[in-house]
């Protein structure tokens, strides 16, 4: 498969984050698409959009096998964005956290198994899998030592995906997206996305929160690149069996990500913060991401500058808000 012109493809979660780009992607692209979601109520205004475009939405739980079963059934690559994010949300309800997030993998890896063991399936894996670094810029051979549940169940999956490549032939690829960011995260949303949340303050005109001195580097990665990554993935069988780190390669402060975004608002303030409790604890340090591997070996490469992802992520949040307000 050399396009995905006419190719049937699912996207599990194709209405989140992630999930929405990555879907409007394969429309352009030509693709069946068919999005699974476990609400359509809450995605009222998407699901038009997308039915619109031609994609087909079901209601369907990941963690519901039968629903998973009906879903892949006759499709060709298998997108799983699917699940919850945050660190410190995984810590305040692990439980949750590895429902949806371990539980539901397994249940769609179960569906693959049954339906369609011929589908690629793409994995939204994390950084967080990784822990401290050791070093700098953080390969793929890093020991995996994840300080949060959130880290700990994405690297599971990893394992149930490498289990069901040897036992049954699954084709398969994780990426280890470093912090995505771009238009479209819901304004409210802190517990992760911290790009996202920062430019939606700084917009109300309200202080920007930066826990300690603000020096711990972290790697953002453009929405659309995750996205680019991802459909390359899903179309080049060199990725079968692979991991991949998904990132910008730039280490970039919190303090400077935050200037920045006061500097293209043209609004807000930085203001320091002590560290909330537990967070300090589940913090990283500094992480940037080698992705020397998915360039030599499928050509994949970060395009779009933090500065250039921000102003386009700021217009974007700009138009959205004029178009609410007009009679």
């Amino acid at each position: 498969m050399t396009s995905y012109a006419g190719c049937p493809v699912l996207v599990v979660g194709g209405l989140g984050f992630i999930g929405s780009h990555l879907t409007s992607a394969l429309i352009r692209c030509g693709a069946r698409v068919t999005v699974a979601t476990p609400s359509r109520e809450e995605h009222e205004s998407s699901i038009r959009h997308c039915e619109l475009d031609g994609a087909r939405v079901l209601e369907a739980d990941i963690r519901d096998l039968a629903a998973m079963r009906d879903a892949v059934r006759g499709q060709a690559v298998v997108f799983n964005v699917a699940g919850r994010s945050g660190a410190l949300r995984s810590l305040q309800d692990p439980r949750t956290d590895l429902d949806v997030n371990c539980a539901g993998s397994l249940a769609l890896l179960e569906a693959l198994r049954l339906e369609t063991s011929g589908a690629k399936l793409v994995f939204a894996g994390s950084r967080l899998v990784y822990g401290m670094a050791q070093s700098l810029p953080v390969s793929e051979d890093h020991r995996l030592a994840p300080l949060c549940p959130h880290g700990a169940h994405k690297a599971v999956v990893e394992q149930y995906l490498e289990m069901h490549g040897r036992l049954y032939g699954l084709r398969w690829t994780a990426l280890r997206i470093t912090n995505p960011y771009g238009p479209g995260q819901p304004a409210g949303r802190s517990a992760y996305g911290v790009i996202n949340y920062l430019i939606h303050r700084a917009l109300a005109g309200q202080f920007l929160p930066i826990y300690g001195d603000g020096a711990q580097l972290r790697d953002y990665v453009f929405v659309e690149d995750v996205t680019a990554a991802m459909r390359l993935a899903g179309i080049d069988r060199r990725t079968d069996g692979r991991v991949y780190n998904v990132g910008s390669g730039v280490g970039t402060s919190m303090l400077d990500a935050a200037r920045l975004i006061v500097e293209i608002v043209g609004a807000g303030r930085v203001e320091h913060q002590p560290w909330p409790p537990l967070a300090h604890e589940i913090d990283t340090g500094d992480f940037v991401a080698d992705v020397a591997r998915i360039g030599a070996e499928i050509g994949w490469h970060p395009s779009v500058s933090l500065r250039e992802g921000l102003r386009q992520t700021v217009a974007a949040s700009v138009s959205r808000s004029a178009d609410r307000t007009e009679p």
